[in-house]
């Protein structure tokens, strides 16, 4: 066995030097190869060396020829592809659908990847090596396994294992599953053979299916009926949404035209010893040396923790319960106080934490008694009124306590954001323990929207709830030489919110003087319960109607919420008229717009015009 080396390889050169004759593994990215546990890539290829095979990565490939995915030759085993840590598609394009000029993830923010990444890679690799397995995963992969449907498209497109060649697909969190198809290929296991790992889904051949079919295996409605009737596609929605448990969770198929989807059950969560051996590899925290321009991605990361992964918050836009899951997954507090001491010994480091978290940070070492033998609970959500929801933040709080007195460590930030209810729910001191030593000038939250109908489709939480926390979060800063600022994310365009909702929005940002760049505008992803919502208009566990902003009322809906913007100011306009609002307009600080500008005359002729 080789050691881990201080970069896992991207050349001929590097493999020489280390003495590999061919590789074991191989790892395609549309990402640059940045070796921090955050990249996906750097984290499977370190796991997979540090289970004794060799791994060599092609980062961001080429892929109108196929000259960078023949370099580092065949692999052993298999080849492993991914599109990197974000969708090629929602990374290429805005939620207007227009093409993006940057990529974090690449040098110098210069667009490398194309466009469904994913399959382009695949088939590349396929072309050139038609007999070595190929494996697919990531978070493009992970949520494309079924039927979806496709906002770039405007159409339901086929599950991903029916567009490529690949052999398996890894869905959700992939260590454990790399590891053992890595380990079952070694002992000249064949390929059609790996079949049974959880955490994978994989194709079978319709006739064989329906001679031999297998028991206990949920089947959906099949893609030809799902593109054709919304409802079906709802159904089979929440059909397998409902199967997404690893305690629970059943094994789902999904017939396609030519081929059969199966989906094995999801992989039971990682252990703490385990997520603590994952994080105690020797990452260096840097991109590989041959890079010689900065890639963005890196900047905001470099010196932030990993605490745990999963949550239970279950909003509807996110995809989370797909993929990383419901249940906690925590590390212990010995192994992020390693991490956080390595950090300290490089010369980089300026003894800023940038961030201690997980998808919310205050989840960490939150837990359920009933998650080990039921799992997450499927007709309710986790929320602190759950009696057997444990919501204690001492944990978390001891944690940070320790994190701050580490030699060379001048500040701890919490930088991605927290449930406001959750800190609500305890009174051990936790907001005030961060806005004392963990909120550097914002401490970030996401209400998203405060009409209650609204709230209730994206599943978050109540206004009143927020405005509770607002309130709390005020009586901190009293005596306070700096004053700290909420930073609150609101959505626009989402399912099951009207102009007039929006309107209410705009009202309330306005009357509490809120801060509102973080705005986001609702963009369907693969696999969330509002692109389900988003594409049939329907709730898929209710099958009840909810109203969906498409089009002009999406781009008023997104105005609303910067009224204070000209460039928006016609949009306003026509929403407030759409809403019965023009109260809202007047002369003075109490309007969102003021009659009294010249410019509300010339945009309210445009408006005019364009009803004509």
């Amino acid at each position: 066995m080789i050691d881990q080396p201080g970069f896992l390889p991207l050349s001929t050169k590097e493999k020489d030097k280390l003495g590999i004759q061919q590789f074991d593994i191989i790892l395609v990215t549309g990402d640059a190869y940045v070796d921090h546990p955050s990249f996906g890539t750097a984290l499977i290829g370190r796991v997979l060396w540090d289970a004794g095979f060799t791994v060599g990565i092609i980062a961001q490939p080429n892929w109108t020829s196929t000259v960078d995915f023949a370099m580092l030759g065949k692999p052993r085993l298999f080849f492993g592809i991914s599109s990197g840590n974000v969708d090629s598609m929602v990374n290429n394009f805005t939620p207007n659908l227009k093409r993006r000029s940057d990529d974090v993830y690449s040098p110098a923010g210069i667009p490398r990847r194309p466009d469904r990444a994913t399959i382009v890679y695949t088939n590349k690799v396929h072309e050139l090596f038609p007999d070595t397995p190929i494996v697919i995963g990531g978070i493009e992969a992970s949520l494309r396994r079924f039927a979806h449907y496709d906002y770039w498209q405007d159409r339901v497109r086929q599950s991903i294992l029916a567009d490529t060649p690949a052999d398996l697909l890894v869905f959700g969190m992939g260590e454990r599953q790399v590891s053992e198809i890595a380990g079952r290929l070694a002992t000249g296991e064949h390929i059609e053979s790996v079949r049974d790992i959880r955490g994978t889904a994989f194709t079978m051949e319709l006739a064989q299916w329906r001679n031999q079919r297998p028991e206990g295996i949920i089947e959906l409605p099949g893609f030809a009926e799902v593109a054709q009737d919304k409802a079906a596609y709802a159904r089979a929605f929440a059909i397998h949404y409902n199967e997404q448990d690893p305690v629970l969770g059943r094994a789902i198929a999904q017939p396609h035209p030519k081929t059969l989807v199966i989906q094995n059950p999801p992989v039971q969560p990682l252990s703490t010893q385990e997520l603590d051996h994952i994080y105690d590899l020797p990452f260096s925290r840097r991109a590989h040396p041959s890079y010689t321009q900065l890639i963005p991605a890196l900047e905001t990361v470099q010196f932030s923790i990993t605490s745990h992964r999963g949550c239970f918050g279950g909003c509807s836009f996110c995809t989370l319960a797909h993929h990383q899951g419901r249940i906690i997954q925590s590390r212990s507090s010995a192994s992020i106080i390693r991490e956080v001491t390595q950090m300290t010994k490089m010369p980089e480091f300026k003894g800023i934490v940038q961030d201690v978290g997980g998808p919310t940070a205050n989840m960490y070492c939150l837990s359920c008694d009933l998650w080990k033998k039921f799992g997450a609970c499927r007709d309710k959500r986790c929320s602190p009124s759950c009696k057997t929801l444990k919501t204690s933040h001492q944990h978390q709080i001891a944690l940070l306590n320790k994190l701050r007195d580490i030699p060379g460590v001048k500040k701890v930030f919490i930088s991605s954001g927290i449930r406001y209810d959750l800190a609500l729910a305890d009174d051990s001191g936790y907001l005030e323990l961060l806005c004392n030593h963990h909120v550097s000038g914002h401490l970030k939250v996401a209400p998203e929207h405060v009409v209650k109908k609204v709230t209730d489709t994206m599943n978050k939480p109540e206004c009143k709830i927020f405005d509770q926390f607002c309130e709390y979060f005020e009586t901190l800063q009293h005596g306070k030489k700096k004053r700290q600022y909420l930073l609150p994310y609101f959505m626009s365009g989402h399912p099951g919110c009207s102009i007039n909702d929006m309107v209410e929005l705009a009202v309330y940002i306005h009357d509490h003087q809120l801060y509102t760049e973080q705005v986001q505008d609702f963009t369907p992803t693969p696999m969330s319960v509002s692109t389900c919502m988003y594409y049939t208009g329907l709730n898929p566990f209710t099958l009840e109607p909810v109203h969906v902003p498409k089009g002009q009322e999406k781009k008023i809906q997104r105005a609303m919420m910067q009224y204070r913007d000209s460039h928006n100011r016609v949009l306003v306009i026509e929403g407030l008229n759409a809403a019965g609002r023009t109260d809202l307009i007047g002369n003075g600080p109490q309007f969102l717009i003021q009659s009294s500008d010249r410019r509300i005359l010339r945009d309210a002729k445009k408006y005019d015009k364009t009803k004509k």
